[in-house]
């Protein structure tokens, strides 16, 4: 019989390949049978739009059936450490019901597609795909930070069947579990170039006491005037999916999460916005009573008791929100918040009749004309572009497969726009440099390509993205290599080019390597205006705080080429809820040799305070490479 320290060698041995061939897996609890899964699916598909597993068997505790640990394995690893491996390699011995290479074959056919179809577009009128590389999460939230990194945060996986539901939505304990990751752009595509930024463990009110990583997915988030980006709400499992009380921020500069108190309700696919004051209005989600329980309770953090987190140092750290006097009643999550240039919230929810003014100063809720469309699910809302104050306008586009219109809310009226190719939900609709508009991603509804839901096959027309120029026209572009539906979604770089990603169901089932640590995939787009000729430059901007209404100059060793000075509030997105995108033209007041002379928006209104993209222009619309200024003054 080995000695002990043999034994102890072959188990730690035996530690090291699990966590490399099954890393990526998770820790897999028992799913029902094959055939309740689809009854149990077909009938949640149909009446619910969100990402909840369907009903099958309930769990209550983190596991349906137990797995037994290996004697050996447990006396060193301890028995918690023992099961998970024993876990893993039953689920890697099991029946493969999708395996590597069905996967390895639809990735191939959607790179072919993809070169085909694209062979007819010019990258100068219409840009063009680039890089396609793995990433280790799915990327369900993104944000683009100051620091020109990317953060990439979603849950652990439950599963590897793309036919399955592959998020920990119904499991309660250790299973529901979140990740995150940075993603930097400067080290390139491979693994080395992403960091894991795991969030605080902590213990969920499940009745499991199982401590780990915060299952803070779905959540809402906005950014703070520091940078950092406010994260509220998430996953406490069971009911179809509960609200989390949970409140955090990240935190960019030391690439940190910071745990504050928690709300005063649980959400569940909550929406939040920073007002002109930087403080974060958060609105809806399903509470901690589960799914069909959306909260009224509107709140803001921080509470006004607390200062506004302004310097890079000022980590919020245990603050309280506050709840407001108005609510917001909504009957469906994920509302379209906005805050525009008059200093007030505009909430515009899925239903035709829940479009919201709310004043966060005197905390008041007024109707706002009914939307001509109906029911719009997951679809896009971008403002519009006003030149050189805040927008004042909101475009609505998808989230009705059958409704290609694009619709306006403009001084208190609504106005059917110019429709795009076709409908479709799940879309992601980007403000980008030159101030058209570029939407990405979409599918049929919920889960479904066209094909039925939890099936990843998918009409392939959903992969053609849409332009839309500086005078109100669509017109079509070149494809995505994925289809990418629920939870897509996309952002632009300070380079100028944009972010794609998203979409588990898709991820897995063309992943390439369904056993190693890569679990989503990244493609980049370079829009035209990468390829017009020879960028201007950038080459300095002031290191401080930028006032409202204040001169300052910028360093351009391009400066005679350049035409316009813009401002791109960077992007934190989920489920087609982009709250902070906003673009506005700044005044050139003159050009003396390299230097060039600008002027900020007038007020907090036209341009919340924080951190922004400054985009130099030329002639043909060519961006310079971005840099970073601060606007506001500290308060």
């Amino acid at each position: 019989m080995p000695g002990p320290l043999v034994r102890r060698s072959a188990v730690l041995t035996a530690c090291a390949a699990a966590a490399a061939a099954l890393g990526a897996l998770g820790p897999l609890a028992a799913a029902p049978s094959a055939a309740a899964r689809s009854a149990a699916t077909a009938k949640t598909m149909a009446t619910a739009p969100r990402h909840e597993s369907p009903p099958g068997r309930r769990h209550t505790g983190d596991d349906a059936v137990r797995v037994e640990a290996d004697a050996d394995e447990a006396a060193i690893l301890g028995e918690e450490h023992a099961r998970a491996h024993a876990q893993r390699r039953a689920a890697l011995s099991g029946p493969e019901d999708y395996p590597q290479s069905k996967r390895t074959a639809s990735l191939a056919s959607l790179t072919a597609s993809q070169q085909q179809a694209n062979a007819a577009f010019s990258a100068a009128l219409s840009g063009r795909f680039t890089d396609f590389f793995p990433s280790p999460d799915f990327g369900v939230h993104t944000a683009l930070l100051p620091t020109g990194k990317v953060l990439l945060f979603s849950f652990e996986r439950v599963e590897v069947n793309p036919t399955k539901e592959t998020g920990p939505t119904n499991r309660i304990g250790r299973t529901n579990a979140g990740r995150a990751f940075l993603w930097d752009p400067a080290k390139g595509t491979g693994a080395r170039a992403f960091k894991k930024v795991e969030p605080p463990t902590i213990l969920m009110p499940d009745g499991t006491n199982t401590p780990r990583p915060a299952p803070f997915f779905c959540a809402g988030h906005a950014f703070l005037p520091n940078g950092m980006v406010g994260v509220f709400g998430g996953n406490t499992g069971g009911k179809g999916g509960s609200g989390a009380k949970l409140s955090f921020v990240f935190d960019p500069w030391t690439e940190s999460w910071f745990r504050n108190q928690d709300m005063s309700v649980g959400r569940w696919y909550p929406s939040a916005v920073t007002g002109a004051d930087g403080r974060q209005i958060i609105m809806s989600g399903q509470s901690e009573r589960g799914t069909g329980t959306p909260t009224p309770v509107v709140e803001r953090f921080p509470a006004l008791r607390h200062p506004v987190p302004w310097r890079t140092y000022d980590i919020p750290v245990g603050l309280a929100a506050e709840r407001l006097r108005a609510d917001a009643p909504f009957r469906n999550d994920y509302p379209q918040l906005f805050s525009l240039r008059d200093g007030m919230i505009y909430g515009l929810g899925r239903d035709a009749d829940q479009q919201w003014l709310f004043d966060p100063v005197k905390e008041t809720r007024t109707d706002l004309p009914r939307r001509p469309a109906d029911f719009r699910g997951y679809g896009s809302a971008v403002p519009l572009p006003a030149g050189f104050r805040g927008p004042d306008s909101v475009l609505v586009l998808g989230g009705d497969p059958r409704d290609p219109n694009t619709y306006r809310l403009s001084g208190g009226r609504w106005t059917t726009e110019e429709p795009r190719a076709f409908g479709r939900t799940q879309d992601d609709t980007l403000i980008l440099p030159d101030g058209t508009l570029l939407t990405v991603n979409g599918a049929l509804d919920t889960r479904d390509y066209g094909h039925g839901p939890f099936n990843p096959q998918a009409d392939l027309k959903y992969r053609q993205i849409e332009l839309r120029d500086a005078q109100g026209h669509w017109g079509p572009g070149p494809v995505q290599r994925l289809p990418r539906g629920y939870h897509s979604n996309a952002l632009v770089l300070p380079d100028g080019r944009i972010v794609v990603t998203g979409d588990e169901l898709q991820q897995i089932a063309n992943d390439p390597d369904i056993g190693d640590e890569m679990d989503g995939s990244i493609e980049l787009y370079e829009p035209a205006y990468l390829h017009r000729g020879g960028r201007p430059a950038l080459d300095r901007v002031p290191g401080g705080e930028l006032d409202y209404g204040a001169a300052f100059e910028v360093r351009s060793s391009t400066a005679a080429k350049v035409t316009r000075a813009v401002l791109l509030a960077p992007t934190t997105v989920t489920h087609a809820v982009n709250t902070s995108q906003r673009h506005l033209e700044l005044p050139v007041t003159g050009v003396r040799g390299t230097a060039i002379g600008l002027r900020t928006p007038p007020s907090a209104a036209d341009a919340p305070p924080g951190y922004y993209m400054l985009f130099l222009l030329d002639g043909k619309g060519v961006p310079s490479i971005a840099k970073w200024v601060k606007l506001g003054g500290r308060r």
